[in-house]
């Protein structure tokens, strides 16, 4: 292979996992202000499998042909003109671009110097790659958009996946009573997260088993068992849903608005500045990151089945050989 190519996970139309396949593209080249990173590994989304079958990002993105992807750990290979705060050989890692098209599953990557951070020393590529979009969302949705509080009581919805798990972590280090909602045999794991309270979804619906909550970060969506709007009756008056996988509908937005409580739609931005709050947090033993399972790049494919199947704790990852 020349240098000027590189491999990539490419899809030329909506469906499956199928239509994931391994082909030779053009390695790109850093523009003024941004970085070359050699991949090590990328991290594996819902937002990843959603947009591969036509949902998700899939609006922005337009029609494939593209490459899906936005977790990224890796090494610097090269930094374009005015970069000042990484430079090569910096092992680094993030969420560049999103939701516009980053290309992590890839050899190489390309994106502003600032959407990156140092990668966590505790971590090696694999465990760090697992880290940003999932660890941003949940930050974001705690301390920028409900600005959660010690003392609070704060529910997470599908505690034990990627978001949900960093969420119960974070809630915790806030210093907030941390509710969390996942089958039996997670409990034990999220209580050791930090978890004050767990909930089996499985058996018992949430609502009748906790009340008085500040904050649900829900996970799930109305799409699935009215999840949103059923959160909504354990929100003491004036608290906050932030409604993630699926945003706000008229209907949830009224509902809230009758309930006498707030509920705002989120989505996840790069930033590298938290990224570096989270590695320090890493760093310091107060977080730690689950990774289920690893794919090689050439098996993306069994890699989003298994992500469909929807019982993964933590995160799964692809490997980049390079």
């Amino acid at each position: 292979m020349s240098a000027d190519m590189m491999r990539a996970v490419v899809q030329d139309g909506f469906g499956g996992p199928q239509v994931l396949r391994v082909q030779q593209v053009a390695r790109p080249v850093p523009l003024p202000t941004e970085v070359l990173v050699r991949v090590h590994a990328a991290g594996i989304n819902p937002v990843d499998w959603k947009t591969r079958g036509g949902t998700g990002m899939a609006g922005l993105l337009g029609e494939p042909p593209f490459t899906l992807g936005w977790d990224v750990s890796g090494v610097v290979e090269e930094v374009g003109f005015g970069v000042t705060t990484l430079k090569a050989g910096d092992e680094v890692y993030g969420m560049p671009w999103f939701p516009r098209v980053a290309n992590a599953y890839a050899e190489y990557v390309t994106a502003p110097a600032r959407q990156f951070a140092r990668k966590p020393a505790a971590l090696d590529h694999v465990h760090a790659a697992a880290v940003p979009l999932a660890a941003l969302t949940a930050w974001q949705a705690l301390v920028d958009t409900a600005h959660v509080r010690a003392g609070q009581r704060v529910l997470v919805t599908a505690a034990a996946g990627g978001v949900g798990h960093f969420a119960v972590q974070f809630a915790r280090h806030l210093g907030a009573h941390v509710i969390a909602t996942a089958s039996a045999a997670r409990h034990t794991w999220l209580e050791e997260l930090g978890a004050y309270e767990t909930i089996d979804y499985t058996t018992t619906r949430f609502e009748d088993a906790t009340a008085d909550v500040d904050v649900v970060i829900d996970l799930v969506g109305d799409a699935h068992d009215s999840t949103s709007t059923r959160s909504l009756k354990v929100l003491r008056p004036g608290g906050l849903l932030v409604a993630i996988p699926a945003g706000v509908s008229p209907e949830l937005a009224q509902a809230a608005e009758t309930a006498g409580v707030r509920v705002t739609p989120f989505l996840v931005e790069p930033d590298g500045a938290a990224l570096t709050t989270i590695a320090d947090l890493i760093d310091a033993g107060h977080v730690a990151v689950e990774v289920e399972d690893t794919f090689p790049l050439e098996r993306a494919d069994a890699a989003h089945a298994r992500g469909e199947s929807g019982r993964t704790r933590g995160k799964l990852v692809l490997t980049v050989d390079n």
